[in-house]
């Protein structure tokens, strides 16, 4: 499993978590204050479209009022192909 962090304002955090989860091969998004303090963290299950990504949509966007920094982490699938050998 492969893990990348981005901290960000609040303002531009429902954008990027948009972004995310648009760029697929997502598995978890969590979603830490600036103490790194886990505030949300939820499953990004494949096929989840628009309508069922609504409320949490909401809810991030609530989030991101409240918190002014935050860091996003992103647990990634790996790729399940070999490399080719020499």
């Amino acid at each position: 499993m492969n893990k990348e962090s981005f901290f960000i304002n609040g303002e531009e955090l429902l954008k990027k978590i948009k972004e995310i989860i648009a760029e697929g091969n997502v598995r978890k998004i969590s979603i830490s204050d600036k103490s790194g303090k886990e505030i949300m963290s939820f499953p990004v299950t494949v096929g989840v479209v628009g309508v069922l990504l609504a409320p949490l949509f909401a809810a991030i966007g609530a989030l991101a009022a409240l918190v002014t920094e935050c860091t996003i982490t992103v647990e990634r699938e790996e790729d399940t192909e070999a490399p080719p050998e020499p």
